[in-house]
Parts: structure tokens; C-alpha cells; sequence
């Protein structure tokens, strides 16, 4: 979701045969990177976006995760990374945790 100067950094965390998929550039649409490290890690990097998709695109993705995801997330099987969780009064505190980048997993606000 970065992009930007964060590409670079993105691409050398992937392993061999890695998959890097943008769905965001807060950071900017250009970046550099080593296009002979790409190939001799066979690494892939595509990009996505569902903002100019029609609305029959976007309903028939809603069914496939309800169909397929959904499921996972209701049975447990699926369990995201929660690193920290905030009181909402706090959300200053969370907003600046998450733009240091000194976390792994999800930063969640509750309302108390």
C-alpha cells in the first residue's frame, strides 16, 4: 500500500517466488528497483485497484468472499494479527504508531 521509496524495501522482504501486490501508493507511484534480483527470484508484482470496476464486478466479489473467506473468519481458521489495541481517546497514539512502522499486525481502536 506504501510504494514510493518503500518498494525497494518491499521487494527484498519477498522469498523466492514472492508476490508483491499494490493496491495503494501513498507514497508515490515511482520507485527503483533491481529488475535482475526480480528474475532470479522469479518474483511477481502486479497491482489492483476495485475504484473504476463496474458494480457488478464489485457484487460478485462481495459473493466470492462471503462464499469463501467469510467462512475461514467465522470458524476461526482465520485470525488476524492484532498487535496492539487502543482506546479510541488514544488514537493519536495509534496513528503515530502506525506511521513509525514499528509493528507487525493489526493496530485496532475500541470504543470504551
Amino acid at each position: 500500500m506504501i510504494g514510493g521509496d518503500y518498494t525497494e524495501k518491499n521487494i527484498r522482504l519477498l522469498n523466492t517466488d514472492g508476490r508483491l501486490v499494490f493496491i495503494n501508493a501513498m507514497k508515490g507511484g515511482r520507485a527503483y528497483f533491481d529488475a535482475i534480483d526480480i528474475m532470479r527470484r522469479r518474483l511477481t508484482i502486479t497491482g489492483s485497484t476495485l475504484r473504476n470496476r463496474d458494480l457488478a464486478f464489485k457484487a460478485d466479489l462481495i459473493a466470492e468472499v462471503y462464499k469463501h473467506v467469510w467462512p475461514m473468519i467465522e470458524s476461526g481458521k482465520f485470525k488476524p494479527v492484532i498487535y496492539k489495541i487502543f482506546p479510541l481517546a488514544k488514537a493519536a497514539d495509534a496513528h503515530a504508531l502506525m506511521e513509525s512502522s514499528d509493528h507487525i499486525g493489526k493496530i485496532v481502536l475500541v470504543n470504551e
